[in-house]
């Protein structure tokens, strides 16, 4: 007399797979914030640099849950739903979930309209957050600022200090602790004037003056590099600058002003927009 194996019965895939990522969500998240969180780029260099670490973390901690469940569900199924070994078996068929749709759709959508609420926050509250705000910002610091001009040409950035007589030097210096008003614009095609460390990106474009605003909160160097191809030497677009004490800035910009006197008094007066043809600056 033959006798027949009872059938397995199937786990409840969905609840034991939602228990897995629920729990690697609530290990894994924190570690993430708090590990990772801290090293992100851009550094904290400055105020708008720490801002940009602080939604880099928030970015990073919303997007943990999502990474492990496309991980998990993955190694889920290459583990719950492989074929025995030499066969080929047919799966069974797939049909729509009305709650799982609805879920997905509730969950992305709050995920979408929360960062779009925040990032807008944010822009508000940190006058721009470092990015270039064109030429009337909707928020601007409050208390005094030193405005620097800031004009890209092919293939140099060049800077002009308006509050110094115009001074123009070939390599940007700031004092710490004072917020700085950038002046980005450009003389001949559409420039990017983007650093890192200082948390900056501002594009230069030809007769607009795009403001950004940074206060940098520590003595040291930082990069200057084009982040829009703007021709042939693009690449090489790029500048060192550096960031000083208040006492050690008022005895640089002096000395620029005796070094770039005589350039100073060949070049135009001050203006905060230029004309593409280098011939007519400041026409």
């Amino acid at each position: 007399m033959s006798s027949r194996s009872e059938p397995v019965a199937e786990p409840n895939h969905a609840r034991r797979f939602g228990l897995i990522w629920l729990a690697a969500t609530v290990v894994a998240t924190p570690l993430v914030i708090l590990l990772i969180g801290p090293i992100m780029p851009p550094g904290k260099a400055t105020e708008q640099a720490a801002g940009q670490v602080t939604d880099n973390t928030v970015l990073l901690g919303m997007a943990t849950p999502v990474l492990l469940l496309v991980v998990l569900y993955l190694a889920y199924a290459m583990i719950c739903f492989r074929q025995p070994k030499g066969a080929v078996l047919e799966g069974p068929a797939i049909r729509g979930d009305a709650r799982v749709q609805t879920t997905w759709l509730i969950v992305t959508s709050a995920l979408v309209l929360s960062l779009a609420v925040y990032g807008t926050l944010r822009l508000l509250s940190d006058d721009g957050a470092g990015s270039g705000s064109g030429p009337t910002p909707l928020t601007t610091p409050k208390g005094p600022k030193l405005p620097v001009q800031v004009i890209g040409q092919q293939w140099a950035f060049t800077y002009r200090y308006p509050t110094y007589g115009g001074v123009e030097v070939p390599h940007l210096v700031i004092p710490k602790g004072k917020m700085i008003e950038l002046h980005v614009t450009s003389l001949d095609v559409i420039h990017s004037f983007w650093s890192r460390q200082l948390g900056v990106k501002a594009d230069a474009n030809p007769q607009v003056d795009n403001i950004a605003f940074v206060e940098a909160n520590r003595v040291g160097a930082f990069d200057v590099r084009c982040a829009e191809l703007c021709g042939l030497w693009h690449g090489e677009m790029f500048d060192h600058g550096r960031v000083v004490t208040p006492a050690e800035f008022e005895t640089w910009i002096h000395q620029a002003q005796v070094t770039y006197g005589p350039a100073t008094k060949a070049l135009p007066p001050y203006s905060t927009t230029y004309l593409p043809e280098p011939t007519r600056r400041g026409g």
